[in-house]
């Protein structure tokens, strides 16, 4: 599983690689693969990282698990593979994403463009079990993207941590805040979006804290 991740990624998380604790884990993701259909797919297991180098991030977005239906997950939080229909979460955070910035309505959910500028899109657990949400929480990958996170707080220059939810904000503790910009807001899912998530403009706000700290923004514009 490990040898997927791409080198830079290698590097910076050898000592949680390393542990114990992985090796278990990477016995009990084999474990699932072969028993029941588990997402994504291996090849797509570790994307963000593909699609982000660890220098380039910019911005992280944390969600919680991949989506567990047929075609979606692909390896990048909130977003499904190309050409699928866009999960009810995503579409609040597209209707966010137009009154926030202009962005128009999205062919599909895949959210690749935003990953290749810098926004690493990591999940906190990074497999499921079809049709089973949280089927894979506690199992390990917790301690391997609360390292991820606490990697990227390392960095010397300053990133945008997105934290939408109770979940993703129990994850402030691993960022220093004297150097981060950290946009606490609610989850978009459909049972709580209306309650502050319309409204909040995280990508506008997102943009404005990287200008300020002499960063590129970003192209938030995803196919239409």
């Amino acid at each position: 599983m490990k040898e997927r991740l791409p080198a830079d990624w290698k590097k910076v998380l050898k000592d949680v690689l390393a542990s114990p604790e992985f090796a278990e884990l990477e016995a009990f993701v084999a474990e699932q693969r072969h028993e029941h259909m588990v997402y994504p797919s291996e090849e797509d297991l570790f994307s963000a990282f593909r699609l982000t180098p660890y220098e380039k991030v910019k911005v992280l977005l944390l969600g919680q698990d991949p989506y567990h239906g047929p075609g979606q997950a692909h390896g990048l939080a909130f977003s499904v593979q190309p050409g699928v229909k866009p999960p009810p979460s995503l579409v609040n955070v597209f209707k966010e994403l137009q009154s926030d910035v202009g962005v128009p309505k999205p062919k599909d959910g895949s959210l690749i463009p935003w990953a290749e500028q810098g926004v690493l899109l990591l999940n906190a657990v990074l497999t499921v079990r079809q049709s089973e949400p949280n089927s894979h929480a506690g199992h390990g990958w917790e301690r391997f993207t609360d390292a991820v996170i606490q990697k990227v707080s390392d960095k010397p220059e300053p990133v945008v941590f997105l934290l939408w939810g109770s979940y993703a904000q129990k994850k402030k503790a691993l960022i220093d805040t004297s150097r981060h910009v950290i946009l606490e807001g609610v989850h978009p899912s459909p049972l709580s979006a209306k309650k502050g998530f319309f409204g909040s403009r995280p990508f506008s706000r997102a943009n404005a804290a990287l200008e300020k700290a002499g960063r590129e923004p970003v192209d938030w514009t995803l196919p239409s």
